[in-house]
């Protein structure tokens, strides 16, 4: 497709970027800890790390795990916290060690964290102590054989760092009992590997930097395999975009989505730890009286977040009172914005949603809309700087203008492929090297991109992908379900929601009884929110269940 919207870019924005300029994260990483020193990088809860801490303690962190544990380039450490200092702490001395990075969600089921830990291979894990318990469950079936425990405190200054962490534990008793025998605190680690040397790993760009875990329509969970060249190209696209806003060390961004999902990873801890921006870490957004109180505590000129995320801060109680004075940045993503939402996010802030689009195998960015909207359109906006979009019919030949099909990404972003599953990989790449979304789009005569429907099955839960064969293959572990089909409906809070539409195996079943079953299996966001019970389900004539009549009604 020719490249129409380049015409469509704000002054200053360049059409590709300088792909060489950084040869790695770790070189990223060590530059902004030099120029940025004493500014301030991350904070949480009142607290505050400097550049140079972060560079003292990563690097700490990352000689223990090449000294003490003896791992070399290419290994994988998972990390599964929420956003707290230890994240940024664990992430830079993971990668500064040359190693990769495997992000796991906090609340995963004992299910699904085996299979990310067997997947990825990895042979240490990174773990807050509040959901030890579940990594108790699996460890002997996983190649785990380090782990690393930590309080959500370990980070704060005494005295703050003890009250904390009896307060989380004691009183609102938020650890459940947990016994992993060899299992070494946090601060150990870096308290012993301060005395150790970070040998310095040469990297580039064909080095992996991240195994960022997906869904599939399959219901398995693959490793996208992201590079240290597909960070760096996203960071220098992301930065572009941002350039016109965006003041070196003079940033403030709200992180309130989780870093371990690759919006905020990159968007948030990334892109703003290169520009020597300042990420406020909110530990716990679904609490709104004490995000809102955050929120009110410091001068933010950036936030990201999902259209959920969004309109709950607008009705949360407080929020219309803060001083936006400085807000000139809201960035939306990992869903679609609703025009409400948008419009009243105006009205409130002074400031537009900035919608753009992308999935964790293209880094994630692809498209966004310029900085200077005013309104809201309902479009994903431009492809990025060097960055390809084709509309593509299903025998992979490509549309015209208006004509919908299948919105297919090409650029230094996208993912090498999926972590040793070459068949999976192979059904999303082209022969061309464009990625297949599976999301079916249009492209207008000024380059603007909309989605109108979606190829895959998936459903959208606030920003995270849910699969309806992972959400069936639980259900029919029941021993009451006979045939199960998952699909998704409107939801006013989260956009979709999970139904299930069940055929009874035994008669007694319940719906109470079924839910309940889900969510002993499934993270909370994908178990089902609604059950239908039928007396069959509509199928192809070759026995595929049609999901599609489902969502209909």
């Amino acid at each position: 497709m020719e490249k129409i919207w380049l015409r469509e870019y704000p002054p200053g924005v360049p059409t590709e970027v300088d792909l060489n300029e950084f040869g790695s994260l770790k070189d990223i990483l060590e530059k902004s800890c030099r120029r940025f020193a004493d500014l301030p990088a991350y904070s949480n809860m009142g607290v505050t790390l400097r550049y140079r801490d972060i560079d003292r303690l990563s690097r700490a962190f990352g000689a223990w795990l090449q000294q003490s544990l003896g791992l070399g380039k290419g290994e994988r450490v998972a990390v599964m916290m929420p956003n707290i200092l230890q994240y940024p702490v664990a992430l830079f001395g993971i990668l500064r060690a040359g190693l990769i990075v495997v992000n796991v969600n906090p609340l995963y089921t004992p299910r699904e964290l085996e299979h990310q830990l067997k997947d990825s291979g990895a042979t240490a894990i990174v773990i807050v102590e509040n959901f030890a318990h579940t990594l108790q469950e699996v460890l002997d079936r996983t190649p785990v054989k380090t782990v690393i425990t930590t309080q959500l405190g370990d980070l704060f200054p005494f005295p703050k760092r003890p009250l904390v962490n009896f307060v989380v534990k004691r009183v609102k008793k938020l650890v459940p009992v947990w016994n992993i025998p060899g299992a070494i605190p946090f601060r150990q680690v870096l308290s012993e590997g301060e005395s150790k040397t970070l040998a310095d790993v040469p990297l580039n760009h064909e080095d992996l930097a991240f195994l960022q875990y997906t869904g599939g329509t399959t219901g398995v969970s693959k490793g996208a395999m992201l590079t240290h060249g597909n960070l760096v190209a996203n960071l220098q696209q992301a930065s572009a975009w941002l350039s016109s806003v965006s003041k070196p060390g003079e940033e403030t961004i709200i992180t309130a989505l989780p870093l371990y999902h690759i919006f905020s990873l990159t968007v948030n801890g990334l892109v703003f730890m290169k520009v020597g921006g300042h990420n406020i870490l909110i530990t716990n957004p679904r609490d709104m009286p004490g995000f809102v109180k955050e929120l009110g505590k410091v001068r933010f000129t950036a936030i990201s977040g999902v259209n959920t995320l969004f309109n709950a801060l607008l009705h949360a109680p407080g929020f219309n009172q803060l001083n936006f004075s400085a807000l000139k940045l809201s960035v939306a993503g990992g869903m679609a914005v609703q025009r409400a939402v948008a419009e009243n996010w105006w009205r409130v802030t002074g400031t537009p949603l900035i919608e753009g689009y992308g999935l964790t195998e293209t880094s994630p960015l692809a498209t966004a809309n310029p900085l200077t909207i005013r309104e809201y359109s309902g479009s994903i906006g431009l492809p990025i700087p060097s960055t390809d979009l084709s509309i593509r019919d299903d025998e992979g030949r490509e549309l015209g203008l208006g004509e919908a099909g299948e919105i297919c990404i090409r650029g230094p972003q996208v993912m090498r492929g999926y972590w040793q599953r070459p068949d999976e990989t192979a059904k999303v790449m082209t022969a061309d090297g464009y990625l297949r979304t599976g999301d079916i789009g249009v492209v207008d005569e000024r380059g603007y991109a909309r989605i109108v429907d979606r190829k895959k099955d998936m459903i959208l839960v606030s920003g995270f992908n849910v699969y309806p064969n992972e959400v069936e293959d639980v259900a029919m572990l029941h021993p009451g379900v006979l045939e199960a089909a998952a699909v998704g409906v409107p939801d006013e809070k989260t956009g979709e929601a999970v139904k299930l539409v069940v055929v009874k195996k035994d008669p007694a079943l319940t719906i109470e009884a079924l839910i309940e079953h889900c969510r002993q299996h499934l993270t909370a966001y994908k178990a089902p929110r609604q059950v239908e019970f039928r007396t069959e389900l509509p199928k192809t004539n070759v026995g595929k269940i049609l999901r599609r009549l489902l969502r209909e009604g």
